[in-house]
């Protein structure tokens, strides 16, 4: 069970103390090792490299740390320019002008030929990071959705271009001391203490920062959840009217991730507060004590200052770029830790005896079973339970809902443990022959079983593939696909599935979309049955694996299981009493216990006897075994080919299928800031603070150029000109701490605030979209829920600090290019047009290529979370046809795939990037060679030459800063593109007109009359109509049903009803209105649907069933009356906290499928409908159930207080209809008709195709 302390939707007094509540559980969590986020989970997500991939690395990682060596380099070569300027300046000095031009043109070549090292080692450091390390993206745990893609997109980045970023910074920063150290050693201690005080503070902001990021995930992770629940159930969400509220749900931990996100903006003020004026004060302090030391004639040349100076200008440089990747890499600490949290828990030994040390040709022995869901310990499931199913027989368990048959299941797959400490709740024994089953090797163990579940799971793959996922485990796995093929065509023929895939247009090659949505329940239940038989197994479970098959098909498919299972043991779970009556041995369970054990006849002869009330609950009369198999197989055979294509629901609409429109890097974030024009005081105080920032570049190349000129002083003169200048540095750092906090703070909280806006907009226009636009492969739910997590985040990262630190070396650029014009105009136009168009043009490039980057790796990406997302979600099927091993290699296949488009792309933005990053040094040796030029005529004072390179300098540092961050540029471009493209388009608009009539019920419910004049219907993936020119007439206060065999159209008339889709051509009229005229919010609070397939979300038991409805306007009364309707109060009461319980997490499997099916019934007959729709609503539920279920059912239907349509496959839960409609097909390949309507007696008495059905079903014979 979740924790209703971790959950502000718990109810309304828990999410007033939702801040309070969720900081003691998260205190506690925060107390284990595995949950502490350090640079050891970071280092050990490194551990997941390949060889080849380590060796990537290292040779990147020397390659970076040598491209930082140049530029403390330079500040040699510069300091004897320096101090051959002031020496030719000097007066009385020797230096001829002839001399002082070859020093200077030999310097300038020392620059260049730094230039082309630092452009080598640049490209090939970023050539080898622009390989992602391959295992990093497998690692699929945790809430999926966000863990594989924000926390994984987190690690990958610091592994990118972020660490080369680091390690060269720490190259530069090393190289730049070991500089300062051979010169000065006394001037660079004393400066490095200003650099102690930095290391000392980071030590205690950056903890701080990534504990805070750890608590924002936890947010992250519980709104990924959340949107994962809405997505893979869309249409129930649809239906009940649940998208405002499960809005709301999501908007509360959206909002509580920005509650937590501020925290960061005060630690980020005082961070950059503390770094910027470190490093700037040691500016001062450096220039005052080196002045100092050389007015006392410890150092002897100016040229020793000016290099210790620029190596701690390095210094500065480097810890202001350094924030960012340290920034990023301790994120990446906090999301490795959420993946090792989960890779360090407990797991299961899945070594083991196997063949043939074991067999499976041996009875399976429960011995004392008792057991508990983890989910619910205070509920026993299985109390004392002793069991054998006999070798080669077929052993058929049934009872009612709850009652843990499809627990017996679960631990014959042992997808739970029975423990072997006496304190456990779950104790036992379960036997294959001699071996306990928990000693037996795993994955061979369950490739001895075919399982085929009540809800079967299709892979989003080929009908081929899914059938030959089976094969996995077996002596088959490896064998070429011609020989899979005759296995999986002889496999579906037994399953009777073939008929249906020889009529699909791409026939086995059939993609079945997510989950198998595009094939009809009895479809996906024959390709799971396929699956199961495919490898022959030695064991076969089937847990009620006819339940979504029409009565024709099921005894089709039922003779299909009969025969396979000859000799096979077989366990079956089953309410249809038809489908085990030849069972060698019945099991009627109980409250976790068996009852009652014999055969079908046996059983039948005890008076008062419990399977025997299931019997004549359902009220059937069971045939003589004269009616068997043959003729009638046959016969149903034919019939069942003339049934109609599958309903294939892709691409219905062209709605979500319109390329994204690719606005600029530019307009795409204006036109985001703008929308967001309210935050207008963040903006200006953000404008004003990187503006500030910025000015500092032009600012301090005026005051170097003022300190140099200091050296040509002498005397008091020289004493007083370095005390004033290097106090004005000093005011300076004052200046720039205040300003960056700012900036730290204020771009963080507006970062927060407004993708807290985006990632809500986001949610509600996705769940804004027409069912059609969620049918389509690319918009799944797995890759719905992936967008939702990173598209907002990049935008919020981009409006962050990673905005703000471009936006500051804009100001910068922009300054120092103006104050470099200022101080001498010719010097400035040769440098600023000779070298910064060279980084423009690069950086242009760069830009280019990111975007088509960015665009390329969110297809992939989305795919490959999708793909994974779906895997995690049908985890008991992949664990029982052990296909761990299969997931894994195609999820790394995906991710190959983008490795090696990804690393073509990124030779040549690479290569631009390091061109970009080092094409400043040849503006430095361009402006010393020209700038010498001028000294050495006169022309140029050295105050002016100084402050120009200085500005030079600085814009092109300015500038490289602000091209670095282009990636960040291009993903937030494409991301935020995406967002904005989710916005209705005005087609959809129009569609869905505000100037609809609202559809207005009185205070007295009543039924409502329902007509299909003339309607077409047709998906967009078929050649011909689903249906054509139907035409039926309910009127209001009638139960009518539809039945027929599977894929006829049946449902797609209750999607039709729920405006899921639209006809193509004719009308659907509610109460005499077109339903298309109608305002829809309003239409489908008159409907109640229940699906074959219940879904319910995290929440109490009381929340799922008022889901969707304002609690206000029902009372504790109707809401138990429900219930009581829908036989499961009693359930409920029995739990300890009754309504209150929280279904956890796992809502999907908290509860056995007859209890979810009744819950969901409950929450239909709550809102009282006007008209209540019924898809297969008893299938999951046992035979007493479903008559009591079914009596509420009359009982409504009777009062005419609603109409009722039924679609079903069992006929007794329609016998009491008023109407029944038969589908049927005229021909193969022609659309799906009715062939006849009436009552069940008229219908019986017209001896046609329902007639038929009823023989087969061993109905009123």
């Amino acid at each position: 069970m979740g924790s209703s302390e971790d959950d502000p939707t718990a109810s309304s007094t828990e999410k007033q103390a939702l801040p309070e509540e969720q900081e003691k559980s998260e205190g506690k969590d925060d107390a284990k090792p595995a949950q502490t986020a350090s640079l050891g989970n970071y280092f050990r997500a490194l551990s997941y490299a390949t060889g080849k991939d380590r060796l990537v690395l290292a040779v990147a990682l020397i390659s970076a740390i040598a491209s930082g060596v140049p530029l403390p380099l330079m500040n040699i070569v510069f300091g004897n320019l320096v101090g051959n300027f002031n020496g030719y300046f000097m007066p009385g000095t020797s230096v001829t002008e002839a001399q002082f031009k070859s020093s200077v043109n030999q310097l300038s070549l020392y620059i260049v030929y730094l230039f082309i090292a630092k452009f080598c080692l640049t490209y090939f450091s970023m050539a080898l990071f622009s390989q992602p390390i391959s295992k990093v993206d497998q690692v699929s745990v945790g809430t999926v959705t966000n863990t594989i893609t924000t926390l994984s997109n987190t690690i990958q980045q610091s592994i990118s271009d972020k660490l080369a970023i680091l390690f060269q910074s720490v190259a530069l920063l090393f190289a730049a001391f070991i500089i300062a150290f051979k010169f000065s050693w006394a001037l660079t201690l004393v400066t490095s203490s200003a650099l102690l005080f930095v290391v000392v503070g980071c030590s205690v902001t950056l903890p701080i920062m990534t504990k805070i990021q750890q608590r924002i995930d936890k947010a992250d992770e519980k709104h990924s959840s959340i949107a994962a629940e809405v997505f893979g159930s869309i249409r129930t969400v649809v239906s009940l009217g649940a998208q405002e509220s499960l809005s709301k749900r999501y908007a509360t931990w959206v909002e509580e991730a920005r509650k937590r996100g501020h925290g960061l903006s005060l630690i980020f003020g005082i961070h950059f507060a503390m770094v910027f004026f470190a490093l700037y004060a040691s500016f001062s302090l450096a220039f005052w004590f080196g002045l100092k030391l050389y007015r006392e004639g410890h150092i002897k040349e100016i040229n020793t200052v000016i290099t210790v100076f620029f190596s701690v200008m390095i210094v500065v440089s480097v810890l202001g770029n350094i924030a960012s990747p340290l920034i990023i890499v301790s994120k990446a600490a906090s999301a490795a830790g959420s993946f090792f949290e989960l890779i360090d828990s407990e797991k299961v030994d899945v070594g083991g005896l196997r063949e043939p040390d074991a067999s499976a040709h041996v009875d399976i022995i429960f011995r004392d079973v008792r057991f508990t869901y983890p989910t619910r310990p205070d509920v026993p499931v299985i109390k004392g339970l002793d069991l054998r199913f006999q070798n080669g027989k077929t052993t058929a368990l049934v009872g009612p809902s709850g009652s843990g048959k499809s627990t017996i299941v679960a631990l014959v797959e042992r997808w739970y443990q029975l423990a072997t400490s006496p304190e456990d709740r779950n104790q036992g024994s379960i036997y294959a022959g001699p071996h306990d089953i928990n000693s037996l090797d795993l994955k061979w163990w369950r490739s001895q079983i075919g399982l085929v579940q009540q809800e079967p799971f299709l892979f989003n793959d080929t009908i081929f593939n899914n059938v030959a996922f089976g094969l996995i485990g077996t002596k088959w796995e490896k064998e070429p696909d011609s020989v899979k093929r005759e296995l999986i065509e002889k496999a579906c023929r037994e399953a009777f599935a073939e008929e249906f895939i020889q009529r699909l247009p791409e026939g086995y090659a059939t993609i079945v979309g997510q989950s198998g949505i595009k094939l009809s329940g009895g479809q996906r239940q024959r390709l799971a049955i396929a699956r199961s038989i495919v490898k022959e197994p030695k064991i076969l479970i089937l847990d009620e694996a006819t339940s979504a098959i029409d009565v024709r098909g099921e005894k089709i498919v039922q003779a299909a299981l009969d025969r396979v299972s000859r000799n096979r043991t077989t366990i079956m779970i089953a309410h249809r009493l038809s489908t085990i009556r030849r069972a060698d041995h019945i099991v009627v369970m109980k409250g976790g216990v068996n009852v009652e054990e014999g055969t079908h006849e046996e059983l039948l002869q005890l008076e008062g006897g419990v399977y025997r009330d299931l019997v004549n609950a359902q009220r059937l009369e069971l045939l003589a075994e004269d009616d068997d198999n043959t003729s009638n197989a046959m016969l149903e055979l034919q019939e069942e080919a003339q049934s109609p294509p599958m309903a294939v629901q892709e691409k219905t609409h062209d709605e979500g299928n319109d390329e994204d429109k690719n606005r600029g890097v530019i307009r795409t974030i204006g036109l985001m800031l703008y929308e967001q024009r309210r935050r207008w005081p963040f903006y200006l105080l953000l404008l004003v603070s990187t503006a500030g920032a910025g000015t500092a570049f032009p600012l301090q190349s005026w005051l170097f150029a003022k300190l140099i000129e200091v050296f040509r002083f002498t005397g008091q003169k020289l004493v007083d000109a370095a005390n004033f200048w290097s106090l004005m540095f000093f005011l300076l750092a004052l200046a720039v701490a205040v300003l960056y906090s700012t900036v730290g703070s204020s771009a963080n909280s507006l970062s927060m605030r407004i993708s807290e806006a985006c990632r809500k907009e986001y949610f509600q226009n996705i769940l804004a979209k027409p069912i059609p636009f969620h049918d389509l492969n690319e918009n799944a739910s797995g890759s719905i829920v992936s967008r939702l997590a990173t598209d907002p985040k990049q935008v919020q990262e981009l409006i962050g600090l990673n905005g703000a630190f471009p936006l500051i070396s804009t100001f910068s650029m922009i300054g120092c290019i103006a104050i470099a014009f200022s101080f001498g105009w010719k010097l400035s136009l040769v440098t600023v047009f000779a070298a910064l168009p060279c980084t423009f043009l690069a950086a242009f490039m760069r830009i280019r290529y990111e975007l088509q980057f960015e665009a390329m790796n969110a297809e992939v990406y989305a795919g490959s979370s999708q793909f994974a997302a779906e895997a995690i979600d049908a985890f008991r099927t992949v664990s029982s046809l052990t296909m761990e091993d299969t997931i894994l290699d195609r999820y790394t296949q995906l991710l190959r795939e983008q490795q090696k488009k990804a690393f073509r792309r990124a030779r040549y933005a690479t290569l631009i990037f390091a061109f970009s990053d080092s094409v400043e040094l040849c503006a430095m040796a361009l402006t010393f060679w020209y700038g010498g030029q001028l000294l050495a005529s006169r022309e140029y004072q050295p105050t002016s030459f100084f402050v120009i390179f200085m500005a030079i300098v600085q814009g092109g540092q300015s500038a490289g800063q602000f091209f670095s961050f282009a990636s960040n540029f291009a993903q937030a471009a494409a991301s935020a593109n995406r967002i904005i493209n989710s916005r209705p388009q005005p087609d959809e608009l129009s569609a869905a007109s505000f100037e609809k009539k609202e559809l207005v019920r009185g205070g007295h419910r009543t039924g409502a009359s329902v007509e299909f004049r003339d309607v077409t219907f047709k998906y967009a993936s078929q050649d011909v109509p689903l249906f054509t020119g139907l035409n039926v007439s309910i009127q209001s206060g009638q139960f009518v049903a539809f039945v027929g065999p599977s894929g006829c159209g049946k449902t797609t008339v209750i999607s039709l009803l729920e405006r899921f889709y639209s006809p193509s051509q004719g009308a659907i009229l509610f109460n005499g209105e077109d339903i298309r005229t109608l305002e829809i919010a309003s239409y489908r609070r008159a409907l109640s649907l229940v699906a074959q397939e219940p879904r319910l979300f995290e929440g109490s038991i009381r929340e799922n069933i008022l889901l969707g409805l304002d609690e206000s306007e029902f009372t504790e009364e109707e809401l138990i009356q429900a219930c009581k309707d829908a036989e499961i109060h009693d359930f409920i009461t029995s739990l300890p906290e009754g309504y209150a319980t929280d279904l956890g997490i796992k809502a999907q499997t908290s509860l056995s499928g007859g209890q979810r099916q009744r819950l969901c019934i409950a929450r239909a007959l709550l809102r009282k409908p006007s008209l209540l729709l019924l898809d297969e609503a008893t299938s999951s539920l046992d035979s007493q159930s479903e008559k009591v279920v079914q009596g509420a059912m009359e009982r409504l239907a009777r009062k005419r207080s609603l109409t009722i349509v039924a679609v079903a496959h069992r006929l007794a839960t329609i016998q009491k209809a008023d109407v029944i409609f038969v589908f049927g097909a005229a021909h193969a390949g022609q659309a799906s008709r009715i062939v006849e309507q009436g009552t069940h007696q008229e219908l019986l008495r017209a001896k046609g195709t329902y007639w038929q059905m009823c023989q087969e079903h061993a109905l009123d014979r």
